[in-house]
C-alpha cells in the first residue's frame, strides 16, 4: 500500500478502514505491478471517492467510482486491443542471445505473442521486405547482413502495438536511441542494430503476411487479458 493509502486509511475507523482496503484491493492490487507510484497514490485516492461516496447515497447507481467506471469504459475506444506488428530479431540479436531479452521486455509491456518462428531468410524473402530500399547504396551490405544467420520472427498483438513497439525497440540508428530502449541498450552502429520492428499498421500487415501464413497465427487470449484493457 502506498504512504498516502495508509495515511487515509490510519484516520478512518475499523469498518469504514476495511471498506477503503477492500476497494484498494478490488480496483488497485491488480494493476499494481502497472502503476507506478503516481498511478498508486490515483488508485488509492479513486478507493476513497468510492467510500466518501457510498457514506452519502445508497443508490450503486450514483457511486462516484462506478459511475466513473462506467463512463470510462463506455468512451474508451478499444477497437485496437487486435491490432497485430510484426518483429524480427536480426542475425546479430540471435547471435548475441538477445532474443529472450527482446519478447521479455514485450511480455512485460503487456502485448501478446501470436507468432514465433526462427528461420534463415532468403534473398526472395528480404527483396519483398526491404522493397522500398532495393536502390539504396547499402543494399547489397543490408542483403549480405540479413542473410549472415538465422532470424527469429515474431508476431505481438495488442492495443497500439505497432507505434508502441516502435518505441520499445527505439530509433533505428542506436546512436540517437534513447536509453531503455532495445537498441539504446544492446546495439551501438546502425549496420547491426539487433531489431526491426514494422513502422505502420499497414506495413505490419504486408510483412507479416510476407513472413507467416495464416495458419501459423494463433488467436488466444491471456487470463490476464481484463487486467489490462479493462477498467
Amino acid at each position: 500500500m502506498t504512504a498516502y493509502a495508509r495515511v487515509t486509511v490510519r484516520g478512518l475507523k475499523p469498518p469504514q478502514r476495511s471498506e477503503v482496503l477492500e476497494l484498494l484491493k478490488r480496483y488497485s492490487v491488480k494493476f499494481w505491478d502497472a502503476f507506478d507510484l503516481g498511478g498508486k497514490m490515483m488508485a488509492a485516492r479513486f478507493a476513497l471517492c468510492v467510500h466518501v461516496a457510498r457514506a452519502t447515497t445508497r443508490s450503486s447507481t450514483r457511486i462516484l467510482g462506478h459511475e466513473h467506471a462506467r463512463s470510462l469504459s463506455s468512451d474508451t475506444d478499444f477497437s485496437g486491443i487486435k491490432e497485430r506488428t510484426l518483429v524480427a530479431v536480426k542475425p546479430d540479436g540471435v547471435q548475441r542471445r538477445l532474443i529472450g531479452e527482446v519478447i521479455k521486455r514485450f511480455e512485460q509491456r503487456g502485448f501478446r505473442l501470436v507468432g514465433l518462428k526462427m528461420l534463415p531468410a532468403s534473398d526472395k524473402l528480404l527483396a519483398q521486405h526491404y522493397v522500398s530500399l532495393q536502390r539504396k547504396p547499402f543494399y547489397s551490405s543490408l542483403l549480405y547482413y540479413m542473410t549472415s544467420g538465422p532470424i527469429v520472427a515474431m508476431v505481438w498483438e495488442g492495443h497500439n502495438v505497432v507505434r508502441s513497439s516502435r518505441m520499445l525497440v527505439g530509433s533505428t540508428d542506436p546512436a540517437e536511441a534513447a536509453p531503455g530502449t532495445i537498441r539504446g541498450d544492446f546495439s551501438v552502429h546502425i549496420s547491426r542494430n539487433v531489431v526491426h520492428a514494422s513502422d505502420s499498421v499497414e506495413g505490419a500487415e504486408r510483412e507479416i503476411s510476407l513472413w507467416f501464413h495464416r495458419s501459423e497465427l494463433i488467436d488466444w487470449e491471456g487470463c490476464d487479458h481484463k487486467n489490462i484493457y479493462h477498467i
